[in-house]
């Protein structure tokens, strides 16, 4: 809660001192699809899950550069939950919860077709947090990993001020599942050092607002 009131204010500052340049508010809403995660290291130690798919929301605060390039400052959030069967002192399963929160910069080219279709594509790079609400003893609760998204979509606008995003989206927390991660560090879970890199399939859209001149 605190990390999220954090990333409020700073959108708010931002968003405060931006107005008067030529920007955009991107709100996003999508769904993320599952997810499978594993790792077998040997015999007594493996872990293999799902991280369950489920609705991502977020927010975005882009600097057009001109018409057809821009630069966004983006957060996403979703709140899932990870069943998982793993070896600590023998073989177990649980469904751990977690909140899923990406930070990313990038950039997207926008194709300008003369009409109220505004076709996009996008990179981003920059962090996955991620926090486990119900570890096991002695276990991880929050890791934070690096991330990257793609994105395809297309902007659809009502007015010269508010629009609709239609868009499809992968974004990746590489190395996010480990051993470590999920299984805390005592028994003979202990010393797993393979990681499973977390890819997020997702499909939505949001609303798209436009300020300054």
């Amino acid at each position: 809660m605190k990390r999220l009131i954090l990333i409020v204010w700073i959108f708010a500052g931002i968003v405060g001192t931006a107005t008067a340049q030529k920007t955009r508010l991107n709100a996003y809403s999508a769904y993320v699809f599952d997810d499978k995660v594993d790792s077998y290291y040997d015999p007594g130690r493996y872990y293999n899950g799902t991280i369950k798919g489920g609705y991502q929301w977020g927010v975005g605060l882009e600097f057009m550069a001109n018409k057809s390039k821009g630069i966004e400052l983006k957060y996403l959030r979703q709140d899932t939950h990870a069943p998982m069967n793993y070896y600590n002192n023998g073989a177990k399963n649980k469904d751990f919860g977690l909140s899923v929160n990406y930070i990313l910069l990038g950039g997207s080219n926008y194709f300008q077709t003369g009409g109220k279709v505004e076709p996009y594509f996008g990179l981003g790079l920059g962090m996955a947090i991620i926090d486990i609400k119900d570890p096991v003893p002695n276990g991880s609760t929050s890791e934070t990993k690096f991330a990257w998204d793609v994105k395809l979509g297309t902007n659809i606008w009502f007015s010269e001020r508010v629009g609709l995003k239609l868009q499809i989206e992968l974004v990746s927390a590489v190395q996010s599942a480990g051993g470590g991660f999920y299984f805390g560090t005592g028994g003979s879970g202990a010393g797993i050092t393979t990681y499973s890199t977390m890819y997020q399939f997702g499909m939505g859209g949001g609303l798209a607002f436009k300020f300054g001149k």
